[in-house]
């Protein structure tokens, strides 16, 4: 009989984590690896937009839609002999964050805020610095116990291991870019109409290490340059990050002329607004894996890329860089795509070129690869 495998993506709350259980379920072949059967537990909304397959059960405690303590104990509690009485022979959490007790897990990083150098300090004296203190020290432990950790780029792995310690058994596993995102033609190769203004688009829901406010300000210096660009940043948000970025737009362009905002957008809605962009931008100064920058590389744009994190090892020479906390860095990266179309074709079909590492058949193959090497159980 082959292994059975179980997935807990009670946790896959956000885009990213929602996307990626999907391209994992979707793509890839489990039998191919003597995997004959998956069990899978999340809420009924994720598990609505998941596939149907022979091999595939799906299951929704009432649990998993009520309150997160609720969610917490279920993992805890109930989970793992759920996952004993069905036969599964390794589970793998979606996030590092996970409680249960099951052996042997595998469990996938997706969190960098706790770690990465300075950036809990712009949550100082909230709830929040509260909440990722701790989440570190449980994700920390769930990494240290569990049989196999996925670690989605090596910058991650190198920083979330300082705090760890070195760890025995990882793989880096990336996650994939839909097809829909890789577009006949991007921003490089787009005709904009004569006196049009360049059109520069941010995906992403304001966060305070997402810096919006500075890319709304480094918009104002280019228009006192007399640059004809336009900003439309989209994502939503909540709280503090919106608040500044508000202010800041307010200060910036008080009347509307050359700043966008939009809520956030459906994912199968993004290729279209790549499609009407002439640069991409990507001000995060933290990221995991920054899944919204491999999918305007799949769509060929010219892209203005923060220099933190792992962007750098990802977008690589694909890209110009600046520093998010600076609006003079970042007009500078701009003002260098708009005035040099040999420098935006050359880094868009670079970044085009780079993505074609970043694919669903292969995240879904080097994932149930990995998950079969648990065959005898650890």
């Amino acid at each position: 009989m082959g292994l059975i495998v179980g997935i807990d993506a009670s946790r896959n709350r956000s885009g990213g984590a929602k996307v990626h259980m999907v391209g994992l379920l979707k793509e890839g072949d489990p039998a191919r690896f003597g995997i004959d059967m998956v069990h899978v537990w999340s809420y009924a909304s994720l598990l609505a937009s998941l596939p149907d397959a022979p091999w595939l059960i799906k299951h929704n405690p009432p649990e998993l839609e009520r309150s997160l303590p609720h969610q917490v104990w279920w993992q805890y509690r109930s989970l793992p002999r759920e996952a004993r009485r069905l036969g599964c022979r390794v589970l793998l959490n979606t996030d590092a964050g996970s409680v249960c007790p099951f052996e042997p897990a595998v469990v996938m990083s997706r969190d960098m805020l706790s770690y990465e150098d300075g950036e809990m300090d712009r949550f100082r004296f909230t709830r929040a610095w509260v909440r990722l203190w701790l989440l570190k020290y449980i994700q920390a432990y769930s990494m240290r116990r569990a049989k196999g950790v996925v670690f989605l780029t090596d910058h991650a792995a190198k920083v979330i291991q300082r705090t760890t310690g070195p760890l025995s058994n990882i793989r880096m596993i990336p996650h994939g870019v839909g097809e829909s995102f890789r577009l006949p033609v991007g921003g490089a190769q787009r005709e904009r109409p004569a006196g049009s203004a360049v059109r520069c688009l941010y995906v992403s829901n304001a966060a305070l290490h997402k810096h919006q406010w500075h890319v709304v300000r480094a918009f104002g210096i280019l228009r006192r340059q007399g640059r004809l660009v336009r900003l439309v940043l989209a994502g939503g948000g909540k709280g503090a990050p919106l608040e500044r970025m508000e202010e800041a737009i307010r200060e910036t362009d008080p009347r509307g002329e050359f700043i966008e905002v939009h809520p956030a957008i459906p994912h199968g809605d993004i290729p279209g607004c790549l499609a009407q962009a002439d640069i991409f931008l990507f001000a995060s100064s933290c990221e995991n894996m920054p899944n919204t920058l491999v999918e305007a590389m799949a769509a060929g744009l010219p892209i203005a890329c923060s220099n933190r994190g792992p962007m750098p090892e990802v977008l690589r020479d694909g890209g110009v860089y600046f520093d998010p906390e600076d609006p003079v860095s970042i007009a500078g990266a701009i003002d260098g795509l708009i005035e040099n179309t040999d420098l935006r074709d050359r880094i868009a079909r670079r970044a085009r070129e780079l993505s074609d590492a970043y694919s669903w058949n292969r995240c879904a193959a080097e994932t149930w690869g990995y998950l079969a090497e648990f065959r005898a159980g650890g």
